[in-house]
């Protein structure tokens, strides 16, 4: 085994709902859940990215049992005219941490962290402070959709943790040069997205009619796989995998096949130079503004 595949994370918003555009099995079942959670740390993973949005993602952690496990999840908006900004983000911590049957998240993450920025930021900032120094979570994080948004975020607060969209299409993260910039804050740094919700591993007869306008990439894409002759799991992991500053990757995973699959990828070196599938056109690099 080499050192890649420790620097794997699991997503699971697909245990709790059925998610992603290349999902042909739906909504993860309890017992596949068990398998891939065991299967994954019998293969040195340690770390789950959750969040309270995934549906019934932390209740079937939960059921499953994670007190071995790294565990992050993500807090959703703060309701607007909050009366007590604390006391609602301390309840839902708690209220995740009942679910998921821990003690202790590894990593708190706002979903919308863009509300640090207006008139409760720094009562937001405050609540998770607390909630750090009094040990029910190790970390405070954001997950970030543009590498914009740190420009005016990492300004006012300091993070632990940043989780960003990563992957052959969408190299913002890096062309920017907050990849570089996270690391020498010594924040840690995780790429989601890496399969661009799968979009990056559906045959190209598959791919969906609504992104034909991109459809040079995708010849690109598919011509460099065949006469590579490489997966598309191996060459969409060998790119993040390729850049140290990233401390995880985190992969979403439909069943135990998919599993095995990424854990056997994550053990190969694309020896040949990746292709070039840059793209910063938001309808395409955002799932958000998929119609």
């Amino acid at each position: 085994m080499t050192s890649s595949v420790f620097r794997l994370a699991l997503g699971t918003v697909q245990f709790g709902l059925q998610y992603g555009i290349a999902n042909q099995s739906g909504q993860v079942t309890i017992l596949e859940i068990k398998s891939i959670l065991q299967t994954s740390m019998d293969n040195g993973i340690d770390t789950l990215d959750t969040a309270i949005s995934y549906g019934e993602s932390e209740t079937r952690l939960g059921q499953v049992g994670v007190e071995r496990w790294k565990v992050m999840t993500k807090l959703p908006a703060i309701p607007e005219n909050c009366p007590d900004i604390c006391t609602w983000i301390k309840e839902q911590v708690k209220i995740s941490l009942k679910r998921l049957r821990i003690t202790q998240l590894y990593c708190l993450l706002l979903h919308k962290p863009g509300q640090l920025l207006g008139k409760d930021g720094n009562s937001i900032f405050r609540a998770l402070q607390l909630l750090k120094e009094t040990g029910l979570i190790r970390k405070i994080g954001i997950s970030i959709y543009d590498p914009s948004e740190l420009n005016a975020l990492t300004s006012k607060y300091h993070f632990d943790l940043v989780q960003a969209p990563f992957n052959l299409i969408d190299r913002r993260l890096l062309t920017s040069g907050w990849l570089d910039r996270l690391k020498c804050s010594s924040v840690e740094v995780h790429a989601r997205s890496v399969f661009l919700q799968g979009l990056l591993l559906m045959e190209l007869s598959a791919i969906p009619s609504q992104f034909s306008a991109w459809n040079g990439i995708w010849r690109k894409w598919h011509y460099w796989l065949d006469s590579q002759n490489k997966s598309a799991i191996e060459a969409s992991l060998e790119f993040p995998l390729s850049f140290p500053e990233f401390d995880k990757i985190i992969v979403g995973i439909d069943n135990l096949i998919q599993l095995h699959q990424v854990l056997n990828s994550a053990n190969i070196s694309v020896k040949a130079n990746l292709p070039n599938l840059e793209c910063e056109d938001y309808k395409l690099i955002n799932p958000a503004h998929w119609t």
